[in-house]
């Protein structure tokens, strides 16, 4: 008899980004027609711009959208973990990112070296919050800390996909 793993919990989404929660709510994310399965890779130039993402819900409820990579600089070295892309708070359930706040302007994935995690993690936000201070820096980010902060609780969804560096184009002299 077959044993569902979890693919967070593969991907070890759960342990270095977030502790283990129970999903309720639902979110498509996707990078163009390439849709996000959790551990799917998506190359850095399909990820230029921001994923289009879907976050089911209320329109009365709110979200805050998190994405990090826990593997900066290097998956076996990372000790900028968490390098922060993207956060957006205040996000009305049933929209985007696009009709919350931005903190963090979106950064695409650009992993130096080796495969990297990226998670994309949704709060959901027990009321709305006041403009946030960007955080000084993008390394050493700490989404539990982030959620912590603010009194978000433990995620209520998280996608992640895994992106490396695309070989450089070679040109011909002619």
């Amino acid at each position: 008899m077959a044993r569902y793993v979890d693919p967070l919990v593969v991907g070890r989404v759960i342990g270095d980004v977030v502790d283990l929660f129970v999903p309720s709510v639902s979110v498509t994310v996707s990078f163009a027609s390439k849709h996000v399965n959790n551990g799917c890779d998506v190359k850095p130039s399909m990820a230029v711009d921001p994923p289009t993402v879907n976050i089911a819900g209320r329109q009365n409820d709110l979200f805050t959208l998190v994405m990090t990579d826990p593997d900066a600089p290097s998956p076996s070295e990372p000790t900028m973990r968490e390098w922060v892309h993207w956060v957006v708070v205040n996000i009305p359930g049933g929209t985007d990112p696009s009709q919350g706040q931005e903190v963090v302007p979106y950064m695409g994935p650009r992993p130096p070296v080796g495969i990297h995690r990226y998670v994309l993690v949704l709060f959901r936000q027990k009321e709305k919050l006041p403009a946030l201070p960007a955080p000084e820096s993008r390394a050493g980010f700490n989404t539990r800390s982030f959620a912590a902060r603010y009194d978000l609780g433990l995620p209520v969804a998280t996608a992640y996909f895994n992106s490396q560096k695309e070989p450089a184009s070679r040109r011909r002299c002619a």
